[in-house]
């Protein structure tokens, strides 16, 4: 119970449960009362409701734009594969078979053949390539589709793990191996952008284990984050495919040199999963904590004894200079009562709340309360949209700073399996060297309960053998525990 009744014409706030009681209803709790999403009548199929919607718009804004910058343009591919065409690439068809929903029918009577409602779009983006690439001239292909997939999740939980979700997926076609490598590089650095600039979450950057690449990929990089409660969440990946698929497809160019060649290929994707994080990031006992360059509310006004001559209209004014300074501002002049609204837009998120009554016009200031705690601060009305910029970025440093002594505290090293599974059994990631062997990978999971989450860029030397079979190790692994 965190808020106690907090009356206002017989309403009250919602209590959410305690975070270290029970994480999971918390997150369930926040998700429903913050109303960024509801249930629909059918398991795994979420509604996002428009305060939900308005984070994944935001993130989506800052995505698309980093993406054009880059060359990128915006396509729409069908959401139906026929089966012929999913089974051209072996092993990315077994890694999405079992997650597979089937049309059968069309109207009354059965089709020819099955269609595949879209689990991804790799197979679409090929065979769309092998009719429009001839020509070393027609290269690279850079593109990306913002769009919904399904896949049938056995164990479904809101943004976590849905039947279908929203996201982007980034495909493109080049030249060369290097070409596509840089690009594939390039693209998990994007989204390491968005969670470190954007999001405030800290990331480790890596690359997948074999065991755990995309399904088809030669090489798959992640940006992997950790949690309030010290899991791992996958934020972001990239994926090298080679010439894979298109030997698979047939896709074949005529060189500079005039022979024929196939092109390397890429994907990348970002989820409506990262609001998931989010919340599970930042979130606290008073519910959801918005990071301010993604909140659909960066700031709250709340005008104070609303029945005093003058007050509504001066925080009108307020409002009105912040939203033409750019900032996205809330005017709460509901009958509500200041403590119901202040702890309503606590539980929304909100960064910060700017309180106004008859005295604080009369001195010429507001008070500004973040969403991150402390003291109120006094602020002059005289220059205010400056003072709550820079107090946004306060809030936004707070939430990373935090996050990321989070990540710092909880990152240990192992030099045993039992010593993993001990840790582990606490909660965090776990670093240990690796022989690079999948069968010490599997018997990591099996004894000390964790998967591999990326062997880091940043790589440290931290022992000479693989602790799960004495053999000499190749990398250090981070381990944990995911969503």
């Amino acid at each position: 119970m965190i808020w106690g009744f907090i009356m206002a014409k017989d309403k009250k706030v919602e209590q959410i449960t305690d975070m270290d009681v029970d994480f999971a209803q918390w997150f369930t709790d926040v998700v429903v009362k913050a109303e960024l999403i509801d249930y629909s009548g059918i398991k795994g199929f979420y509604i996002m409701r428009p305060y939900g919607y308005s984070i994944w718009e935001n993130i989506q804004s800052v995505l698309d734009r980093k993406f054009k910058e880059l060359g990128h343009e915006n396509v729409s591919m069908p959401v139906l594969i026929p089966e012929s065409l999913l089974q051209k690439e072996k092993d990315h068809v077994e890694g999405f078979a079992p997650e597979v929903a089937w049309v059968t029918y069309g109207g009354s009577e059965k089709l020819p053949e099955r269609l595949c409602v879209r689990p991804t779009s790799e197979t679409l983006f090929c065979d769309h390539w092998q009719h429009v690439v001839h020509s070393w001239r027609d290269l690279p292909k850079l593109y990306n589709q913002w769009c919904s997939v399904l896949r049938w999740e056995k164990t479904t939980r809101p943004f976590l793990r849905g039947r279908e979700f929203l996201w982007q997926e980034g495909h493109t076609l080049h030249r060369t191996a290097e070409e596509a490598k840089a690009e594939t590089e390039q693209m998990l650095e994007v989204y390491a952008d968005l969670c470190i600039n954007y999001l405030a979450m800290p990331v480790v950057r890596g690359r997948k284990t074999d065991k755990e690449k995309f399904a088809g990929a030669e090489a798959t990089y992640t940006v992997e984050c950790m949690m309030h409660d010290k899991k791992a969440l996958q934020s972001g990946t990239s994926h090298y495919f080679g010439d894979g698929f298109a030997r698979a497809f047939d896709i074949q160019f005529t060189d500079k040199d005039n022979t024929l060649k196939y092109p390397f290929q890429t994907s990348w994707g970002v989820s409506t999963r990262i609001i998931g994080g989010i919340i599970m990031t930042h979130g606290d006992n008073s519910g959801l904590v918005l990071p301010p360059k993604i909140a659909p509310v960066q700031v709250v006004v709340i005008p104070v004894a609303t029945h005093k001559e003058g007050v509504l209209e001066a925080a009108q004014k307020l409002t009105d200079e912040l939203k033409a300074a750019g900032i996205r501002v809330k005017l709460d002049d509901s009958d509500q009562s200041p403590g119901w609204k202040y702890a309503q837009h606590e539980m929304r998120g909100v960064p910060l709340r700017l309180e106004l009554g008859p005295r604080d016009i009369e001195a010429g200031v507001c008070v500004a309360a973040k969403r991150t705690g402390g003291d109120k601060i006094t602020l002059s009305l005289d220059n205010v949209a400056e003072s709550v910029k820079s107090l946004l970025d306060q809030v936004h440093n707070e939430l990373y700073e935090k996050a990321e002594r989070n990540l710092r505290e909880n990152t240990f090293d192992a030099h045993s399996v039992e010593e993993a599974r001990e840790l582990a059994e606490k909660g965090g990631f776990v670093r240990m060297m690796w022989c690079g062997d999948e069968a010490c990978e599997i018997k990591m999971k099996e004894q000390a309960g964790v998967t591999s989450r990326c062997i880091p860029f940043e790589q440290e030397h931290i022992g000479d053998v693989c602790p799960v079979c004495g053999k000499p190790a190749k990398h250090m692994v981070v381990w944990g525990i995911a969503y």
